[in-house]
């Protein structure tokens, strides 16, 4: 059976998940409290925020690593560090989020690409738009936050995976834009089975984590509706604008408005809706043939009072044998066309 000696060598490299030291440096472990018989242990754990998804981590950790290493059952409270504690190591938290895309240094804009529903090509727009805003002379990155759908590296033809320098995951880059996808970290193209919290987590370390560089624009590929992913960017970004995709049929478009009200909620800019298989051009006659219906995109723009940034045909990008990235448009693609006005657009919205 453990003894206390060994459960606090086993918890002291434990972190706080918030201040990101040690528990051994905080002084986080306050009781331990053993009983034989029972292969009992009972831990009194102090961190900097109580009552929060990341406790439920913390303690999904601490009692795996104890039942791994003998305890039959674990029992756990948590209190709050004295607050000398945490003014003495939250500074240098404050001063690592400042150097980050996220702290009040960073230049970086951020656009999140929104959906009501799959399937009506928010990925497609995510990774053209990114293509656009490069070949305008700005420096991209897109986060792939589609966490259960992810598919920007497949889009891209990107066949590399990240490398991790230091303590940072360099991101990949194709085509000149950075681009880093919960894709690059699943093996065999798994399902992936998450809770809320650690979505959460993951979507914060694509931050925190990355060593993005000097971005103008982090594009972010968001779940359809709105999901864990969408109120994490909503708390993590407040400053992010968002653009919402649609097709022309009514019914998508009434359900993309959910996804443009949450937006509005959370006081996030829209900068403006694009609409997705607007039409098909007959090779025979030459003519616009509305597949999908017509007016989503503006009737949705409506709703959410803001404009329709751009209409994209439905069509292939051109075959190119030389370079694989079967979800591209090549610049002088009609689509390639529509998405270099919709990308000077943003521009001049965000910028002018």
């Amino acid at each position: 059976m453990l003894t206390k000696e060994e459960v606090v060598e086993l918890l002291n490299p434990v972190k706080d998940p918030f201040l990101h030291i040690t528990l051994q440096e905080s002084g986080g472990i306050k009781e331990v409290t053993i009983k034989e018989e029972k292969k009992h242990v009972s831990v009194k754990v102090g961190i900097s925020k109580t009552n929060t998804g990341e406790q439920m981590q913390l303690q999904q950790e601490i009692v795996g690593i104890l039942k791994r290493n003998g305890a039959t059952t674990v029992g756990l409270r948590f209190e709050k560090l004295p607050d000398e504690v945490i003014r003495e190591y939250q500074a240098a938290v404050e001063q690592e989020q400042e150097s980050t895309l996220m702290g009040g240094n960073s230049n970086t804009k951020f656009i999140a690409v929104a959906s009501g529903k799959g399937g009506v090509g928010k990925s497609t727009v995510t990774v053209n738009l990114a293509m656009a805003l490069m070949r305008l002379g700005k420096k991209v990155g897109v986060i792939d936050a589609d966490i259960y759908g992810f598919s920007v590296p497949d889009m891209m033809g990107i066949e590399n995976r990240p490398v991790v320098r230091g303590k940072k995951i360099i991101p990949v880059e194709r085509f000149g834009v950075k681009v880093i996808s919960m894709g690059f970290f699943v093996e065999d193209n798994s399902p992936i089975i998450w809770r809320g919290p650690m979505l959460g987590k993951m979507i914060n370390s694509f931050f925190s984590e990355v060593e993005w560089g000097d971005l103008d624009y982090l594009l972010l590929d968001l779940p359809p509706g709105t999901g864990d992913i969408a109120m994490d960017v909503h708390e993590l970004l407040p400053s992010c604008k968002e653009i919402i995709v649609t097709t022309p049929h009514p019914t998508a478009a009434f359900v993309a408005a959910r996804a443009g009200q949450m937006a509005m909620k959370t006081e996030h800019e829209i900068l403006g809706v694009i609409e997705n298989m607007s039409y098909f051009v007959s090779k025979k006659t030459g003519e616009k043939e509305h597949v999908f219906g017509q007016g989503g995109g503006k009737k949705l723009a409506e709703v959410l009072e803001t404009k329709v940034l751009g209409q994209l045909q439905l069509q292939q990008p051109y075959m190119d044998e030389e370079e694989f990235a079967p979800s591209v448009y090549q610049e002088d693609h009609p689509n390639g066309k529509e998405f270099h006005k919709i990308a000077a657009k943003v521009i001049a919205k965000i910028e002018g």
